[in-house]
């Protein structure tokens, strides 16, 4: 396997990141990772797209010139905040109802389900993911993906959830794209490749909640049974800590954000001594100084940690999973390395707590960072991407790491007088041969010829496999129509008319 380079791009609220990989037979290597602060970006989307594009040009030629190289197109993430989750159900009529459901039927119905799904309001909403949740034939209901294959069934039905968010926030990534002069190679759903480059397989089957406490907005997802069942955001995480700390000391944003890292603590009850602490701020310009207790910053930062543990909580109680967490919650994000942060969550919620660093999938080479809790997102886009053999984000490999070519070492000789050679007329030989002949000598001359003629059969033979694939998806499409359903129909057939009707209301509220 040739060696592939992957350029990742996570536009956070208070940062850029920019990470270049490169994927080989031996596996994945990290060769670059930097973080710059951002603008234009607010709650994890695109704002104003003109400032976030000088900010990530900034940051990707800094990665051009540090290893010599030019990157051509980037995988980026979609927004986390303003995205809303719906429940749904596709069916299809199978052509030959006696056979076994085979992978092939499987994939049919999820890959097509994010283009066919009907979205209220088209101009303005983009599906960000689909996550199949169970399938269901005719004799049975909610069956694990694993399990369906091989089932015998005239029709398959997919109940998925859909995570919809705003059009407007896609296109101002590719707004800032075009403006850097980069294209986007793919635009991944983030809470779902994140969670695979923390969570074990152990916790997403047992069950786990994943909070990550970004800078502008902070999300829960939930994992049971190795499948993501409930995705939430709320639009303030390690930012809105930061802006406290600045209006209570009267700082800038800057100098509030290094307090924070260097003196930051929950719990001020738990610091002992460091609560006796004093910081003396002094301002140069007006040679003014304040004081700042720590044990007053702990305090600070304990209330808004807890404002937004609650809001967490209350998502996971209202995911309806709550009780089904038995590995309890994993934190992560840059905020997630806050002192006595994990103790003050596991005192609110009773759960188990872990801080989520990247799980070691890769080596890295000079850029030790990507093992922190804020670089969780561009690992899991490298991940994500390096299972698409067709994907290369760099014209070249980057210059440090080519092979040297060795140097023409000049020889030193003796000096010797040459002959001279008198010119003689030179006569072409004159043979006569047959067609036949000809064209063997000719191939044996140009063994290119050959090559060229088998080259060439062989691409129109790909041409006419190709062609027929295309047709048999066709057809098959025509056959395997997909219906999408009212994901309450099946249970209202079962319960009666009556208890029915109240279902049908019920959901028609929940739509308007």
């Amino acid at each position: 396997m040739d060696d592939r380079y992957i350029a990742a791009v996570d536009l956070g609220t208070s940062k850029i990141a920019v990470t270049v990989a490169q994927v080989s037979s031996k596996g994945v290597q990290m060769l670059y990772y930097r973080e710059t602060p951002s603008e234009g970006i607010r709650n994890s989307y695109v704002f104003n797209p003109m400032k976030a594009a000088e900010r990530v040009k900034d940051a990707i030629t800094d990665a051009e010139n540090e290893l010599k190289i030019k990157i051509h197109q980037v995988v980026t993430g979609l927004p986390r905040y303003e995205v809303h989750q719906v429940n749904a159900r596709a069916e299809f009529e199978r052509s030959d109802g006696e056979s076994a459901i085979t992978r092939e039927e499987i994939d049919f119905l999820k890959n097509n389900a994010i283009d066919t799904y009907p979205l209220p309001d088209p101009e303005r909403q983009i599906m960000y993911g689909v996550v199949a949740q169970s399938f269901t034939t005719e004799e049975y209901l909610n069956a694990r993906e694993s399990d369906i294959e091989g089932m015998v069934s005239d029709t398959l039905e997919g109940n998925f959830k859909v995570f919809v968010g705003r059009k407007r926030h896609s296109d101002n990534v590719d707004r800032v794209m075009n403006q850097v002069g980069v294209a986007v190679a793919k635009k991944y759903f983030l809470p779902e490749i994140t969670a695979n480059a923390i969570l074990s397989e152990e916790e997403r089957e047992n069950g786990v909640a994943l909070i990550e406490i970004g800078a502008g907005a902070t999300s829960v997802t939930i994992y049971h049974n190795d499948i993501m069942r409930y995705y939430s955001s709320i639009p303030f995480g390690g930012r809105s800590i930061t802006c406290d700390i600045k209006l209570e000391c009267g700082t800038s944003e800057s100098l509030a954000e290094n307090i924070k890292l260097g003196y930051g603590a929950c719990m001020p009850e738990k610091l002992l001594t460091l609560r006796d602490k004093i910081i003396q701020i002094n301002n140069r310009e007006s040679g003014s100084c304040k004081q700042l207790s720590v044990k007053y910053l702990s305090e600070v930062i304990t209330c808004r940690v807890r404002e937004i543990i609650d809001a967490c909580l209350y998502k996971i109680q209202e995911s309806g999973f709550g009780g089904n967490l038995r590995n309890g919650i994993v934190l992560t994000g840059g905020s997630a390395v806050i002192p006595n942060l994990s103790t003050y969550v596991k005192e609110l919620s009773g759960y188990n707590i872990r801080i989520g660093y990247p799980r070691q999938k890769f080596s890295f080479v000079g850029c030790p960072e990507i093992n922190e809790t804020s670089a969780v997102a561009s690992v899991g886009m490298v991940l994500a991407a390096k299972d698409n053999p067709y994907l290369n984000c760099l014209s070249e490999p980057p210059a440090r790491y080519e092979e040297e070519e060795e140097e023409d070492i000049p020889v030193e000789t003796a000096d010797v007088e040459e002959p001279v050679i008198q010119d003689e007329p030179y006569v072409e030989p004159v043979s006569v041969e047959t067609e036949e002949e000809s064209r063997q000598e000719e191939g044996k001359k140009e063994p290119g010829v050959l090559s060229k003629l088998r080259e060439r059969n062989e691409t129109r033979k790909r041409e006419r496999d190709e062609a027929k694939r295309i047709r048999e998806e066709e057809n098959r499409k025509k056959r395997m129509r997909i219906v999408w359903k009212n994901p309450l129909d099946s249970i209202t057939k079962k319960v009666g008319s009556a208890v029915g009707k109240m279902i049908d209301e019920g959901y028609d509220r929940m739509e308007d």
